[in-house]
């Protein structure tokens, strides 16, 4: 992905919180934009964006927007997702710092270079990497259908599965498919802490343990059940139980009480005890920063029109299989 230059004019940003929120809806009715926001930006930026969601959903929805401009709330990888999608609208995201650390240590270069040890093999990407690496891709995933993704490809064609370890083992153990697997993994999903965990569990017994995949083996031996961030605020908010432990970026408890004013929702320490498994990327965006790139029109991304075709094909045949 390139990145439109930071903004060389600098618009006037109000004061107060009410009139800075003003400023930004009146400039998105102007420039006829849409706001996508994932679930782990901060609180102020999902009550006001249009639409909040996993990588799925937000994939879908920037697939099927008739907004000139889309600013996304997120990280480079989803961005460039929506651009992806829609080639000829302009799509910004507020910060273009906003990178990812599992899409970092998946370098297309050295993806290539992987890649050629293992030929014939069918390559499914995780969607958090860069285009360049979609573009090499036969079948991009989420972590709400990698699953169900997995289990329909052909049992006698190998799989490769890039780039999250621990995405990796689990659809493994649950389709019993044997994975050639690319070794990353989120900085936020490995910094939780497992003795943390154990005494929190020992505090209230009575709390269910919701875990995102990406978080280590160990964690998920002791969750009581695992799924996308979607799946996750979806199964909170349709189960009886009042309490959860929650491993996975801290964003989504917005959501989750938002939805269930009555339940309790417990954040899990980092490995050194520290409150750090916020995604410091994620949390780059701010509505500062999301009305200057609303009023100067920047950071674009954009894409090299060879690699935004490759990478169009494994995202569009993940989203007709996900129907």
């Amino acid at each position: 992905m390139t990145a439109g230059s930071a903004q060389k004019t600098v618009s006037p940003v109000p004061h107060k919180r009410e009139d800075l929120i003003k400023s930004i809806l009146d400039l998105k009715k102007e420039r006829n934009a849409i706001i996508l926001a994932h679930f782990y930006q901060d609180d102020e930026i999902q009550e006001i964006a249009d639409f909040i969601g996993d990588s799925l959903e937000l994939s879908r929805k920037a697939a099927s927007t008739t907004a000139d401009v889309i600013v996304f709330c997120g990280v480079h990888f989803m961005a460039e997702t929506a651009k992806i999608l829609n080639p000829k609208k302009i799509v910004l995201i507020p910060d273009h710092d906003a990178g990812c650390s599992l899409a970092d240590e998946c370098p297309a270069d050295k993806f290539k270079s992987f890649l050629n040890k293992y030929p014939n093999h069918f390559v499914v990407s995780y969607i958090n990497c860069t285009a360049e690496v979609k573009a090499q891709s036969d079948l991009i995933c989420t972590s709400s259908n990698a699953v169900k993704l997995i289990a329909k490809i052909p049992k006698e064609k190998e799989i490769i599965f890039a780039p999250d370890r621990n995405l990796a083992r689990w659809v493994q153990e649950q389709t019993g498919r044997k994975l050639t697997i690319w070794d990353g993994s989120c900085i936020v999903h490995e910094t939780f802490s497992e003795e943390a965990l154990l005494k929190l569990k020992l505090k209230y017994p009575d709390a269910k343990v919701i875990a995102h995949p990406e978080c280590l083996p160990n964690l998920l031996d002791h969750s009581d059940f695992i799924g996308s961030t979607s799946q996750l605020l979806n199964f909170s908010s349709q189960t009886e139980f009042e309490r959860f432990i929650i491993l996975t970026e801290p964003g989504i408890l917005h959501q989750m009480k938002i939805r269930n004013p009555a339940k309790e929702f417990i954040e899990v320490p980092g490995i050194d005890g520290c409150s750090c498994n916020a995604c410091p990327y994620m949390r780059l965006n701010t509505l500062e920063k999301l009305l200057r790139c609303l009023h100067s029109m920047s950071p674009r991304v954009e894409i090299k029109e060879a690699t935004r075709l490759k990478a169009l094909e494994p995202i569009k045949l993940m989203l007709e299989m996900s129907d």
